[in-house]
């Protein structure tokens, strides 16, 4: 038996998708440009705007006569657009309006014409489009349009229109230079990932449209196996010769150190076990890349080893594959997560179903553990130096059913936040989050419950499989990316799952979309994940007026494995409740924090999109906690 879970997951990902057969039809609209150098096409100009459409122009000098096409390229993120990205066709005029825009925004633009074969672009063109109102801005509002079932973009020459497609444990941070950069886990449908190396990447200035720019490590780092034959050496194993394809790739953690320093810890899993049949599965690595600029995509220098798992149980490691309460490692050495706390000290976080979350401090200069390492294995005081146990699940139970930690700072508040993912991958994965006022705990939830010392079921439920009405509805939600944005506004991002068997494919639950979600903060200091996806709609105030009407409502408490679907809610003008499972009750609303009340519980609101409507739009949503219950629901039109 496999004792790394993310091993169990490659392996699920390896079993299902390897039958897909991808069957793709050649472009032939390629790009490529004309090799005359007798056509050039002229830089557009702009000769109208408004907040969402902006009016250009082009001309072409030299043989315009072989011309069969002409239009306009433009994209939000990429600087050199082509027709691959968003275009429009051209008058007879060389002439367009580009419509349905954001406003105050700026884009890309570049003229392009086509001969029987080949293409030729202008220079690009940055305009913005003009500044609305608040009520101008929401009137126009235009909702993200790209698909969620994305089975026909899917594979790796499709990768350009991917926006957030094939996104697994995403890490995102803002960096320099405007953008938001996100990186993640190989895992693809299709296994399209393994065309391009490992940790990929994407950025966004608006986090809503993603530019690809691809893998950062091409190739397993050469430390690797000589790290992993130091180990097995000194545990008197004989040493291993791995394939490179066999070792898994997981849980990239990114961030921003300062102007012109950015550091990356990623997972690293081997394939093989400790000594033959009787024993556990290898381990796992965490290493550091390190980046002055991430624009430089290639630019990810491997600094090498960092930390491995521990076990207190000496060279003990003859226990039974399948004793998961008892097993051989103490902290396993998966999904990283990386913080400076508001005193500039540097800490490393990690830990994957193995006794819980670790953590431990780090050189600020190097990255790396600020106390000498030992040998992975000892008694308990000889592995202290690999971290100490900020959260458990069950405190003594070496086998958790939790993962991937992140950890944030919020000054506003002052606590430390620990967000952890639940259960199973597939569709039983679901957030949750604990806080407390020191970096190494103890770390409470919002029952009081002490994760640090005693342990337990950590409350509040952050995110939890769920569906709306019209549509197949998300599970699998977790493994999340906590960051802002530098001016008070808080994200959380993740990958969805569809749900398994959507539409008859049988590998729907292997789709996996990320998803971008805004963060709230209640009057008690917990965030709030707004239960639709962030499509950067205005945040115009909201009235009570509008707050009146049908609603769907979803209690979005703990249960295992089970899609938690919405239920009909109608808050009447006279402020009560007059159907749903708050009938009877009463709502009151407070427009300076706008906060909802109703049936006594606090539901922080925000506008959002409403992924489900046809076509797309903007609606109210809201979140909100008791100390044993989640809610989550949304205004219908």
């Amino acid at each position: 038996m496999v004792l790394y879970i993310k091993q169990m997951k490659k392996l699920l990902f390896l079993t299902l998708l390897l039958p897909i057969l991808f069957v793709f039809a050649a472009c032939s609209d390629g790009g490529d440009e004309i090799e005359n150098n007798d056509v050039t096409v002229e830089t557009p100009a702009i000769t109208a705007s408004t907040g969402t459409s902006l009016t250009v122009t082009s001309s072409v000098i030299g043989s315009s006569n072989q011309v069969v096409k002409k239009g306009f390229c433009y994209s939000v993120n990429t600087q050199h657009p082509t027709i691959k990205d968003n275009n429009v066709d051209a008058d007879q005029n060389f002439s367009a309006t580009i419509s349905g825009l954001m406003a105050n925004t700026s884009y890309h633009i570049r003229a392009y014409i086509y001969n029987n074969s080949r293409y030729a672009y202008s220079d690009v063109l940055t305009a913005t489009t003009e500044r609305l109102n608040l009520d101008e801005q929401l009137e126009n509002y235009v909702a993200p349009a790209y698909v969620d079932n994305y089975v026909d973009i899917a594979g790796w020459n499709r990768r350009n229109e991917w926006n957030l497609a094939n996104v697994h444990d995403p890490s995102v941070m803002k960096a320099e230079d405007g953008y938001f950069y996100m990186y993640q886990t190989d895992a693809s449908y299709g296994n399209a990932h393994t065309a391009g190396g490992h940790f990929h990447c994407r950025r966004s200035k608006d986090l809503v449209n993603w530019e690809y720019l691809g893998g950062v490590m091409p190739s397993l780092p050469t430390w690797v196996i000589p790290k992993l034959n130091e180990i097995r050496s000194g545990m008197g194993l004989s040493p291993v010769s791995p394939k490179s394809e066999d070792f898994g790739y997981w849980a990239p953690c990114v961030h921003k150190v300062r102007n012109g320093l950015y550091r990356m810890y990623y997972s690293i899993v081997c394939p093989g076990h400790l000594d033959g049949a009787n024993s556990w599965s290898e381990r796992a690595f965490i290493g550091l890349l390190e980046n002055s600029n991430p624009a430089n995509n290639d630019g990810w220098e491997d600094k090498g080893y960092v930390i491995t798992n521990a076990s207190d149980k000496g060279l003990n490691f003859h226990i039974k594959p399948d004793n998961w309460a008892n097993c051989y490692y103490k902290w396993n050495a998966i999904d990283p997560s990386y913080l400076v706390d508001n005193n500039g000290k540097h800490y490393l976080i990690y830990g994957s179903w193995h006794s819980g979350i670790a953590a431990l401090e780090v050189n600020a200069e190097t990255g790396k553990p600020l106390n000498t390492l030992p040998s992975p294995w000892g008694t308990g005081e000889e592995i202290a130096a690999y971290g100490s146990l900020i959260a458990t699940r069950k405190m003594g139970d070496r086998w958790q059913g939790s993962e991937g930690p992140e950890v944030i700072y919020n000054a506003s508040t002052g606590y430390y936040y620990l967000f952890v993912a639940y259960d199973a991958l597939g569709v039983p994965y679901n957030t949750r989050v604990c806080r407390s006022k020191n970096i190494y705990g103890p770390y409470l939830g919002i029952d009081g419950t002490n994760l640090t010392e005693t342990g337990g079921e950590m409350l509040p439920v952050v995110t939890h499989p769920y569906k709306f009405n019209n549509s197949y509805g998300w599970v699998g939600i977790s493994h999340c990316a906590v960051f802002d944005d530098g001016n008070g506004n808080w994200y959380y991002a993740s990958q969805g799952r569809f749900p398994e068997n959507v539409g008859g494919n049988a590998y729907s639950n292997a789709l996996m979309m990320g998803h971008v979600r805004s963060i709230r903060w209640n009057s008690q200091g917990w965030p709030v994940v707004m239960p639709e996806r962030y499509g950067a709609v205005p945040q115009i105030a909201i009235t009570e007026d509008e707050l009146v009407g049908n609603w769907e409502h979803i209690d979005l408490s703990y249960s295992y494995g089970k899609q938690k679907e919405s239920s009909n809610m109608t808050l009447a003008a006279d402020h009560t409740i007059t159907d749903g499972t708050w009938k009877g009750e009463t709502w009151k609303y407070d427009a300076e924090k706008q906060i909802l009340t109703a049936n006594g519980v606090e539901l922080c609101l925000q506008r959002e999109v409403d992924w489900e409507a046809n076509p797309r739009t903007h609606t109210i949503v809201y979140a909100g906690y008791t100390t044993a219950k989640t809610y989550w629901g949304k205004k219908n039109k």
